[in-house]
């Protein structure tokens, strides 16, 4: 399948995403290869040190990157995920920016950087897909 036909397409899409949704990540933007998505902290994004949980940073790069594949090729789900988490955020919120690397025939390699509204780098990841 195409890419979307309008960003307001792609958001009633993941919204199918029930776990991305009730965890508060969005999707702000959308072009060939690339998106752009969101999640405002709460105590709910926390775990027992008040840190933001690490599984909510890799949940907001899966979800970059699954807009931004699906955009291109759809279905396409990731295969291998590589994280690097750079520094604590200390901001209210999240926002992670995928950009496609390499778009093969059967997979692709999407680049995806968190920051916080802070402007720090908060973690950097390469996610390898496969399309189905």
């Amino acid at each position: 399948m195409a890419a979307f036909q309008s960003l307001e397409e792609a958001r009633s899409f993941f919204r199918q995403d029930r776990f991305a949704a009730e965890n508060g990540i969005t999707l702000e933007a959308l072009a060939e290869g690339e998106s752009v998505c969101s999640v405002l902290l709460t105590s709910r994004h926390r775990n027992a040190e008040g840190g933001v949980m690490g599984g909510v940073m890799l949940t907001l790069v899966d979800f970059a990157f699954a807009a931004a594949a699906s955009n291109m090729h759809r279905p396409t789900v990731a295969q291998q995920v590589s994280m690097s988490f750079l520094s604590a955020p200390h901001g209210t919120r999240l926002t992670a920016k995928a950009s496609c690397r390499k778009d093969g025939r059967t997979s692709c390699v999407y680049n995806v950087d968190v920051t916080d509204d802070l402007g720090r780098d908060i973690a950097q990841a390469t996610v390898t897909g496969f399309k189905l």
